[in-house]
Protein backbone atom coordinates (compact mmCIF):
# COMPACT_ATOMS: atom_id res chain seq x y z
CA UNK A 1 0.00 0.00 0.00
CA UNK A 2 2.80 2.16 -0.88
CA UNK A 3 3.03 5.46 -3.09
CA UNK A 4 6.02 5.97 -4.99
CA UNK A 5 7.20 8.91 -5.89
CA UNK A 6 9.51 8.37 -9.04
CA UNK A 7 8.22 6.32 -11.57
CA UNK A 8 11.12 5.44 -13.76
CA UNK A 9 9.53 3.92 -17.01
CA UNK A 10 7.66 7.89 -16.18
CA UNK A 11 10.70 9.59 -16.30
CA UNK A 12 12.08 8.31 -19.53
CA UNK A 13 9.22 9.15 -21.57
CA UNK A 14 9.09 12.43 -20.01
CA UNK A 15 12.71 12.66 -20.82
CA UNK A 16 12.33 12.06 -24.76
CA UNK A 17 9.24 14.13 -24.88
CA UNK A 18 10.52 17.16 -23.54
CA UNK A 19 13.20 17.71 -26.22
CA UNK A 20 11.65 19.70 -28.48
CA UNK A 21 10.94 22.27 -25.72
CA UNK A 22 13.12 25.14 -23.40
CA UNK A 23 15.23 23.68 -20.94
CA UNK A 24 13.76 25.76 -18.35
CA UNK A 25 10.23 24.32 -19.28
CA UNK A 26 11.34 21.23 -19.46
CA UNK A 27 13.08 21.01 -16.22
CA UNK A 28 9.85 22.56 -14.57
CA UNK A 29 7.27 20.50 -16.24
CA UNK A 30 9.61 17.27 -15.55
CA UNK A 31 9.88 18.12 -12.04
CA UNK A 32 5.88 18.54 -11.61
CA UNK A 33 5.25 15.51 -13.93
CA UNK A 34 7.40 13.02 -12.47
CA UNK A 35 6.99 14.15 -8.74
CA UNK A 36 2.80 13.16 -9.54
CA UNK A 37 3.40 9.81 -11.07
CA UNK A 38 2.34 7.24 -8.39
CA UNK A 39 3.30 3.24 -9.05
CA UNK A 40 0.64 0.98 -9.72
CA UNK A 41 0.02 -0.93 -6.44
CA UNK A 42 -3.46 -2.55 -6.91
CA UNK A 43 -5.33 0.20 -4.32
CA UNK A 44 -4.93 3.77 -5.44
CA UNK A 45 -6.07 6.56 -3.62
CA UNK A 46 -6.61 9.54 -5.86
CA UNK A 47 -6.55 12.99 -4.55
CA UNK A 48 -9.52 15.84 -4.98
CA UNK A 49 -9.14 17.96 -8.20
CA UNK A 50 -6.95 15.64 -9.83
CA UNK A 51 -7.19 13.19 -12.84
CA UNK A 52 -5.10 10.16 -13.06
CA UNK A 53 -4.62 9.06 -16.93
CA UNK A 54 -4.21 5.13 -16.60
CA UNK A 55 -3.26 3.20 -19.81
CA UNK A 56 -3.73 -0.73 -19.84
CA UNK A 57 -0.95 -2.41 -21.99
CA UNK A 58 0.20 0.91 -23.69
CA UNK A 59 -3.68 1.91 -24.60
CA UNK A 60 -5.74 4.50 -22.69
CA UNK A 61 -7.94 2.97 -20.47
CA UNK A 62 -9.69 4.77 -18.06
CA UNK A 63 -9.61 7.77 -15.57
CA UNK A 64 -9.70 7.46 -12.21
CA UNK A 65 -12.22 9.31 -10.01
CA UNK A 66 -10.94 11.05 -6.53
CA UNK A 67 -11.20 8.42 -3.96
CA UNK A 68 -10.70 4.97 -3.64
CA UNK A 69 -9.56 3.04 -6.75
CA UNK A 70 -8.10 -0.47 -8.06
CA UNK A 71 -5.70 -1.14 -10.74
CA UNK A 72 -4.48 -4.76 -12.37
CA UNK A 73 -0.55 -4.77 -11.24
CA UNK A 74 1.85 -4.73 -14.70
CA UNK A 75 -1.45 -4.32 -16.97
CA UNK A 76 -2.06 -1.35 -15.66
CA UNK A 77 -0.18 1.95 -15.30
CA UNK A 78 -0.70 5.54 -14.47
CA UNK A 79 0.40 7.27 -17.53
CA UNK A 80 -0.18 10.95 -16.54
CA UNK A 81 -1.58 12.76 -13.50
CA UNK A 82 -3.46 15.88 -14.39
CA UNK A 83 -4.75 18.94 -11.64
CA UNK A 84 -7.74 20.53 -12.48
CA UNK A 85 -7.34 23.13 -10.35
CA UNK A 86 -6.61 26.57 -12.03
CA UNK A 87 -3.21 27.06 -12.73
CA UNK A 88 -1.26 30.44 -13.39
CA UNK A 89 1.28 30.70 -15.63
CA UNK A 90 3.70 33.79 -16.09
CA UNK A 91 3.94 34.87 -19.42
CA UNK A 92 7.65 36.19 -20.35
CA UNK A 93 8.25 39.65 -21.48
CA UNK A 94 8.48 40.52 -25.19
CA UNK A 95 8.70 42.40 -28.06
CA UNK A 96 5.54 43.16 -29.89
CA UNK A 97 4.92 46.66 -32.54
CA UNK A 98 1.59 48.60 -32.69
CA UNK A 99 0.07 49.67 -35.62
CA UNK A 100 2.28 53.41 -35.50
CA UNK A 101 5.43 51.13 -35.62
CA UNK A 102 6.26 51.51 -31.78
CA UNK A 103 8.24 48.62 -30.32
CA UNK A 104 6.80 47.93 -26.82
CA UNK A 105 8.00 45.28 -24.30
CA UNK A 106 5.09 43.47 -22.66
CA UNK A 107 4.13 40.78 -19.90
CA UNK A 108 1.39 39.11 -18.97
CA UNK A 109 -0.02 36.81 -16.57
CA UNK A 110 -2.65 33.47 -18.05
CA UNK A 111 -5.22 32.06 -15.78
CA UNK A 112 -6.12 28.52 -17.37
CA UNK A 113 -7.89 24.86 -16.33
CA UNK A 114 -8.35 21.98 -17.48
CA UNK A 115 -11.62 20.51 -18.66
CA UNK A 116 -10.96 17.51 -20.01
CA UNK A 117 -7.85 15.19 -19.08
CA UNK A 118 -8.14 12.76 -21.74
CA UNK A 119 -7.56 15.78 -24.70
CA UNK A 120 -4.79 17.73 -21.96
CA UNK A 121 -2.42 14.21 -21.78
CA UNK A 122 -2.96 13.16 -25.59
CA UNK A 123 -4.09 16.13 -27.51
CA UNK A 124 -0.62 18.21 -27.13
CA UNK A 125 2.77 17.14 -26.02
CA UNK A 126 2.82 20.19 -22.97
CA UNK A 127 -0.24 21.28 -22.31
CA UNK A 128 1.11 24.21 -20.88
CA UNK A 129 4.09 25.85 -23.18
CA UNK A 130 1.27 25.45 -25.99
CA UNK A 131 -0.84 27.57 -24.38
CA UNK A 132 1.65 30.04 -23.10
CA UNK A 133 3.44 30.50 -27.35
CA UNK A 134 -0.37 30.48 -28.24
CA UNK A 135 -0.67 33.60 -25.36
CA UNK A 136 2.57 35.41 -26.88
CA UNK A 137 1.63 35.43 -30.66
CA UNK A 138 -2.03 36.15 -30.07
CA UNK A 139 -0.84 39.20 -28.13
CA UNK A 140 1.63 39.75 -30.99
CA UNK A 141 -1.29 39.55 -33.55
CA UNK A 142 -3.72 41.86 -31.13
CA UNK A 143 -1.04 45.01 -30.58
CA UNK A 144 -0.40 44.71 -34.32
CA UNK A 145 -3.93 46.27 -34.62
CA UNK A 146 -3.94 48.92 -32.60
CA UNK A 147 -2.08 52.48 -32.00
CA UNK A 148 -0.37 53.15 -28.69
CA UNK A 149 -2.57 55.61 -27.57
CA UNK A 150 -5.30 52.81 -27.75
CA UNK A 151 -3.20 50.27 -26.03
CA UNK A 152 -3.40 52.39 -23.04
CA UNK A 153 -7.02 53.06 -23.00
CA UNK A 154 -8.29 49.84 -24.27
CA UNK A 155 -6.45 47.05 -22.27
CA UNK A 156 -9.22 45.59 -21.16
CA UNK A 157 -10.70 44.85 -24.79
CA UNK A 158 -6.97 43.83 -25.31
CA UNK A 159 -6.89 41.18 -22.73
CA UNK A 160 -10.46 40.36 -23.77
CA UNK A 161 -9.56 39.33 -27.29
CA UNK A 162 -6.47 37.61 -26.37
CA UNK A 163 -8.80 34.98 -24.03
CA UNK A 164 -10.89 34.37 -27.11
CA UNK A 165 -7.97 33.86 -29.67
CA UNK A 166 -6.52 31.40 -26.92
CA UNK A 167 -9.99 29.29 -26.31
CA UNK A 168 -10.46 28.85 -30.13
CA UNK A 169 -7.37 27.11 -30.50
CA UNK A 170 -7.43 25.46 -27.11
CA UNK A 171 -10.47 23.86 -26.99
CA UNK A 172 -9.20 20.09 -29.00
CA UNK A 173 -6.37 20.61 -26.21
CA UNK A 174 -9.19 20.72 -23.50
CA UNK A 175 -7.97 23.18 -21.67
CA UNK A 176 -9.83 26.55 -20.69
CA UNK A 177 -8.47 29.78 -20.93
CA UNK A 178 -10.63 32.05 -18.11
CA UNK A 179 -8.27 35.06 -18.08
CA UNK A 180 -5.26 37.01 -19.11
CA UNK A 181 -3.98 40.08 -17.68
CA UNK A 182 -1.45 42.22 -18.77
CA UNK A 183 1.23 43.59 -16.29
CA UNK A 184 4.06 45.70 -17.91
CA UNK A 185 4.17 47.45 -20.51
CA UNK A 186 7.24 49.17 -21.53
CA UNK A 187 7.80 51.42 -24.29
CA UNK A 188 11.11 53.04 -25.58
CA UNK A 189 12.45 56.14 -23.38
CA UNK A 190 12.17 58.83 -26.41
CA UNK A 191 8.07 57.63 -26.66
CA UNK A 192 8.17 58.03 -23.18
CA UNK A 193 9.37 61.24 -23.38
CA UNK A 194 7.23 62.79 -25.77
CA UNK A 195 4.37 61.02 -24.15
CA UNK A 196 4.93 63.15 -21.04
CA UNK A 197 5.02 66.21 -22.97
CA UNK A 198 2.34 65.58 -24.69
CA UNK A 199 0.56 65.33 -21.48
CA UNK A 200 1.95 68.14 -20.16
CA UNK A 201 0.63 70.16 -23.30
CA UNK A 202 -3.11 68.50 -22.61
CA UNK A 203 -2.76 69.73 -19.13
CA UNK A 204 -1.72 73.30 -19.98
CA UNK A 205 -4.33 73.32 -22.47
CA UNK A 206 -6.88 72.53 -19.72
CA UNK A 207 -5.29 74.96 -17.63
CA UNK A 208 -5.94 78.03 -20.11
CA UNK A 209 -9.27 77.05 -21.24
CA UNK A 210 -10.44 76.49 -16.91
CA UNK A 211 -8.74 79.97 -16.61
CA UNK A 212 -10.83 81.71 -20.17
CA UNK A 213 -13.74 80.33 -18.79
CA UNK A 214 -13.68 81.28 -15.21
CA UNK A 215 -12.32 85.06 -16.99
CA UNK A 216 -15.73 84.75 -18.87
CA UNK A 217 -18.15 83.19 -16.32
CA UNK A 218 -16.63 86.84 -13.90
CA UNK A 219 -17.21 89.39 -16.70
CA UNK A 220 -20.69 87.63 -17.21
CA UNK A 221 -21.61 88.25 -13.30
CA UNK A 222 -19.83 91.66 -13.52
CA UNK A 223 -22.52 92.84 -16.38
CA UNK A 224 -25.39 90.83 -14.82
CA UNK A 225 -24.95 92.73 -11.69
CA UNK A 226 -24.13 96.06 -13.39
CA UNK A 227 -27.33 95.43 -15.23
CA UNK A 228 -29.87 94.82 -12.21
CA UNK A 229 -27.89 97.98 -10.44
CA UNK A 230 -29.25 100.21 -13.16
CA UNK A 231 -33.00 98.69 -13.59
CA UNK A 232 -33.04 98.64 -9.13
CA UNK A 233 -31.55 102.74 -9.67
CA UNK A 234 -34.11 103.02 -11.98
CA UNK A 235 -36.78 101.80 -10.44
CA UNK A 236 -36.19 103.68 -7.31
CA UNK A 237 -36.23 106.93 -8.98
CA UNK A 238 -39.36 106.25 -10.61
CA UNK A 239 -40.91 105.58 -7.27
CA UNK A 240 -39.10 108.33 -5.70
CA UNK A 241 -40.59 110.91 -8.43
CA UNK A 242 -44.12 108.80 -7.90
CA UNK A 243 -44.05 109.82 -4.33
CA UNK A 244 -42.64 113.56 -4.85
CA UNK A 245 -45.40 114.43 -7.33
CA UNK A 246 -48.04 112.85 -4.59
CA UNK A 247 -46.90 114.43 -2.16
CA UNK A 248 -46.49 118.03 -4.07
CA UNK A 249 -50.41 117.34 -5.10
CA UNK A 250 -51.77 116.62 -2.06
CA UNK A 251 -49.66 119.75 -0.62
CA UNK A 252 -51.35 121.58 -3.41
CA UNK A 253 -54.75 120.46 -2.80
CA UNK A 254 -54.08 120.83 1.16
CA UNK A 255 -53.26 124.36 0.41
CA UNK A 256 -56.42 124.93 -1.65
CA UNK A 257 -58.58 123.64 1.01
CA UNK A 258 -57.06 125.37 3.37
CA UNK A 259 -57.37 128.67 1.69
CA UNK A 260 -60.84 128.34 0.89
CA UNK A 261 -61.41 127.31 4.26
CA UNK A 262 -60.02 130.88 5.50
CA UNK A 263 -61.86 132.72 2.93
CA UNK A 264 -65.20 131.54 3.90
CA UNK A 265 -64.18 131.94 7.64
CA UNK A 266 -63.10 135.36 6.85
CA UNK A 267 -66.58 136.13 4.67
CA UNK A 268 -68.79 134.56 7.98
CA UNK A 269 -66.39 136.90 10.26
CA UNK A 270 -67.13 139.80 8.38
CA UNK A 271 -70.80 139.44 8.37
CA UNK A 272 -71.15 139.69 12.09
CA UNK A 273 -71.29 142.55 14.27
CA UNK A 274 -68.36 145.40 13.81
CA UNK A 275 -67.00 143.01 11.75
CA UNK A 276 -66.36 145.86 9.05
CA UNK A 277 -64.56 147.79 11.81
CA UNK A 278 -62.22 144.92 12.28
CA UNK A 279 -61.70 144.39 9.07
CA UNK A 280 -60.86 148.09 8.45
CA UNK A 281 -58.54 147.73 11.43
CA UNK A 282 -56.55 144.94 10.07
CA UNK A 283 -56.27 146.71 6.92
CA UNK A 284 -55.12 149.44 8.23
CA UNK A 285 -52.36 148.06 10.05
CA UNK A 286 -51.23 145.76 6.85
CA UNK A 287 -50.97 149.35 4.76
CA UNK A 288 -48.67 150.88 7.37
CA UNK A 289 -46.41 148.02 7.49
CA UNK A 290 -46.51 147.39 3.82
CA UNK A 291 -45.90 151.63 3.29
CA UNK A 292 -42.86 151.10 6.22
CA UNK A 293 -40.51 148.36 4.04
CA UNK A 294 -41.47 150.55 0.40
CA UNK A 295 -37.77 150.34 -0.89
CA UNK A 296 -36.27 148.52 1.20
CA UNK A 297 -35.62 144.92 -1.65
CA UNK A 298 -35.88 147.11 -4.26
CA UNK A 299 -35.58 150.51 -6.01
CA UNK A 300 -38.41 150.99 -7.99
CA UNK A 301 -41.68 151.86 -6.20
CA UNK A 302 -44.99 152.84 -7.32
CA UNK A 303 -47.04 154.84 -5.00
CA UNK A 304 -50.85 155.99 -4.98
CA UNK A 305 -51.70 159.36 -6.18
CA UNK A 306 -52.73 160.27 -2.08
CA UNK A 307 -50.43 158.20 -0.15
CA UNK A 308 -50.54 160.10 3.01
CA UNK A 309 -54.87 159.67 3.05
CA UNK A 310 -54.88 156.46 5.02
CA UNK A 311 -59.01 156.74 5.50
CA UNK A 312 -59.16 156.74 1.87
CA UNK A 313 -57.26 153.36 1.11
CA UNK A 314 -58.94 151.87 4.17
CA UNK A 315 -62.69 152.68 2.92
CA UNK A 316 -61.06 150.90 -0.37
CA UNK A 317 -60.12 147.90 1.16
CA UNK A 318 -63.55 147.96 2.82
CA UNK A 319 -64.97 147.85 0.02
CA UNK A 320 -62.85 144.63 -1.51
CA UNK A 321 -63.66 143.50 1.67
CA UNK A 322 -67.71 144.14 1.01
CA UNK A 323 -67.65 142.68 -2.38
CA UNK A 324 -66.51 139.64 -1.26
CA UNK A 325 -68.77 139.00 2.02
CA UNK A 326 -71.49 139.28 -1.02
CA UNK A 327 -70.04 136.01 -2.86
CA UNK A 328 -70.42 133.87 0.77
CA UNK A 329 -72.77 131.48 -0.77
CA UNK A 330 -70.62 130.79 -3.37
CA UNK A 331 -67.61 130.30 -1.96
CA UNK A 332 -67.26 126.33 -1.37
CA UNK A 333 -67.37 125.83 -5.04
CA UNK A 334 -65.41 128.66 -6.14
CA UNK A 335 -62.69 128.44 -9.03
CA UNK A 336 -59.87 131.11 -9.06
CA UNK A 337 -60.49 134.52 -10.61
CA UNK A 338 -58.18 137.44 -10.60
CA UNK A 339 -59.74 140.73 -10.18
CA UNK A 340 -58.35 144.29 -10.73
CA UNK A 341 -59.27 146.82 -8.73
CA UNK A 342 -58.12 150.52 -9.28
CA UNK A 343 -57.30 152.08 -6.38
CA UNK A 344 -57.24 156.13 -7.00
CA UNK A 345 -55.32 155.84 -10.55
CA UNK A 346 -53.12 152.60 -9.34
CA UNK A 347 -54.30 148.75 -10.52
CA UNK A 348 -54.50 146.04 -7.71
CA UNK A 349 -54.61 142.26 -8.67
CA UNK A 350 -56.93 140.08 -6.03
CA UNK A 351 -57.60 136.56 -6.35
CA UNK A 352 -61.01 135.45 -5.54
CA UNK A 353 -63.69 132.88 -6.16
CA UNK A 354 -66.67 132.82 -7.73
Amino acid sequence: MLRTVVCRAGSGLLKHSWQTVPASWGSRAQQRWASSLPMNTVVLFVPQQEAWVVERMGRFHRILEPGLNFLIPILDRVKYVQSLKEIVIDVPEQSAVSLDNVTLQIDGVLYLRILDPFKASYGVENPEYAVTQLAQTTMRSELGKLTLDKVFRERESLNSNIVHSINQASDEWGIRCLRYEIKDIHVPPRVKESMQMQVEAERKKRATVLESEGTREAAINVAEGRKQAQILASEGEKAEQINRAAGEANAVLAKAEAKAKAIRLLSEALTRLNGNAAASLTVAEQYVSAFSNLAKESNTILLSSNTGDISSMVTQAMAIYGSLSKTQSTADSATPETKELTLEGNTVSETGYK
